[in-house]
């Protein structure tokens, strides 16, 4: 308790001791006042004693208050200061560390500076050194710096030839082994799958006589029904003493299997003039055309190809009587159709595509000795006249290789017409244009930088080239193989592929005597 509070306590006590002893002495009389009196007085006196009493233990716990507080403060306050102290000794030692720090950092610098002076010197020298050794060995070589730098890129370029050669071996040799076994396991599978007889057409037809004096009767007075036959027909009917046979010779098999037909038809009938001869070849006619579209829808139907139009299906069927180097046309339009499709569908392209592509890729040959042009060009312009697509076209005009192919499709049936060429028996070629071909294999080869002398073996299939040692090295071998199949694939036609093997020899030669 504060000594405000016992002060006023104390005032209040005295206050009502006086009330009660005016209340007393005016109640009780005034003998009672003498003794109330006096025991107010008593009263007022242990009142102000038990403030007083009061008042001292108040300040004593107010004292007491007072000295724990300022304790406490001082004990905070030291407890402050000795942290104080603590940083103030941390921050000093940290800027003595860092004083000793940058004494040594100078320290260092000043090293630094003098070692890079040394360096510089150090550099001079070796310069000054290096200049006189290279002007040395100029002297002694009796090369510049820039001939020695020559001779060495030279000899770089070498190596670097070397070793791409070998590079180039190595690469192909993996792209042609992983390349080989897959390209062997599609064609394998497609030629599995699809197997057709190969007959070689000729260009003569041999009719049957049911005995030898039916020849008379073909040849007719002075000749008449044998020449009305050629006139209508265009070809040479050839009667010589091969026994009841005639044999029907020309290069435009419609023309041979019309006349194939009407002199049939005259056998049977009996009744040989002109005349009649007439009448028959209008119904061959009649008869080829019918065949022709029949065997257009046949083929159409036997590729899975659809709405093409019935022109172009007769034109196709027209490729019945079409030999190419002796390969029926059409028979070989349906399999490099089937090949082109299979072949496709194992690497998950478009095998109607494919198909359509490689059944129209031979069309111009249907025409081709009516209208000018190569088959291909023709072949495009029929495309193009009936609206067939880019891709179409595309598989057309690149079978062959005059253009780029655009699409994966057009490259299977690039593919696929070479398959069905190169199949043994396939194709034949007149000896002529056989022999022509060989020579031309055999130049290419001949008219190459470093090539002694060239054979071309297995029927053109392979050219073994044996080139000049002194001008053709080991490493270089691999590279000019590779430039000679280069010009072969750019100036030869021919199907399947060509194998250049390229060889070289070096013998030397001396006598004992």
């Amino acid at each position: 308790m504060s000594p405000v509070a016992a002060v006023v306590i104390s005032i209040v006590v005295l206050i009502v001791g006086i009330a009660i002893g005016y209340v007393l002495r005016k109640n009780i009389g005034e003998k009672a006042i003498g003794s109330a009196e006096q025991q107010a007085r008593n009263m007022i006196l242990d009142a102000q004693n038990t403030v007083e009493n009061l008042k001292k233990e108040k300040v004593l716990e107010a004292k007491e208050e007072i000295h724990k507080l300022r304790d406490e403060y001082e004990g905070e306050l030291k407890a402050r200061r000795n942290e104080v102290s603590k940083a103030e000794r941390r921050i000093l030692q940290k800027e003595e560390n860092i004083d000793r720090k940058l004494e040594n950092i100078e320290k260092r610098e000043n090293g630094l500076t003098k070692r890079e002076q040394s360096m510089n010197e150090k550099h001079k020298e070796i310069d000054a050194y290096l200049q006189k050794q290279v002007e040395e060995l100029e002297r002694i070589s009796g090369y510049t710096r820039e001939e020695a730098k020559h001779l060495l890129l030279q000899e770089l370029e070498t190596d670097i030839r070397k070793e791409a050669s070998e590079m180039i071996v190595n690469i192909e040799n993996e792209a042609k082994e992983e390349g080989d076994k897959r390209a062997r396991e599609i064609i394998t599978t497609a030629i599995q799958r699809y197997a057709s007889d190969q007959v070689t057409e000729t260009t003569v037809s041999v009719v049957s006589l049911p005995n030898d004096d039916m020849k008379g009767r073909i040849i007719g007075r002075e000749g008449r029904n044998i020449r009305a036959i050629e006139t209508l027909t265009g070809v040479d009917l050839i009667i010589d003493d091969t026994p009841e046979a005639v044999i029907l010779s020309g290069f435009d098999p419609v023309r041979r299997e019309i006349a194939r037909i009407a002199l049939e038809k005259l056998i049977v009938d009996g009744r040989i003039h002109p005349a009649r001869i007439e009448e028959m070849v209008q119904k061959a006619t009649k008869e080829v055309n019918t065949i022709i579209k029949e065997e257009g829808e046949r083929a159409c139907f036997e590729t899975g190809v659809h709405n093409l139009n019935p022109e172009m299906v007769r034109l196709i069927g027209r490729l019945k009587y079409r030999t190419s180097y002796g390969q029926n046309v059409l028979q070989h339009s349906i399999e490099v159709a089937t090949l082109a499709g299979m072949m496709a569908e194992e690497l998950g392209l478009d095998p109607k595509l494919a198909r359509r592509g490689g059944l129209l890729h031979d069309i111009g040959k249907a025409i081709d000795h009516e209208v000018e042009g190569t088959h291909v060009e023709i072949g495009v312009n029929i495309c193009k006249k009936y609206k067939e697509s880019w891709k179409v076209i595309n598989a057309v005009e690149a079978h062959h290789g005059d253009v780029e192919p655009t699409t994966l499709e057009a490259m299977l049936v690039a593919a696929a017409d070479a398959l069905s060429a190169a199949r043994p028996g396939a194709r034949r070629e007149t000896l002529e244009s056989y022999i022509k071909r060989l020579e031309n294999l055999e130049n290419i080869a001949n008219t190459t930088k470093g090539v002694e002398k060239s054979y071309a073996i297995q029927a053109g299939r392979e050219i073994r080239v044996a080139v000049k040692p002194n001008q053709v090295k080991d490493d270089e071998v691999p590279m000019l193989a590779r430039e000679i199949a280069k010009k072969i694939e750019a100036e030869l036609e021919y199907p399947g592929q060509i194998k250049v093997n390229v060889i070289r020899e070096t013998r030397a030669t001396d006598f004992a005597k």
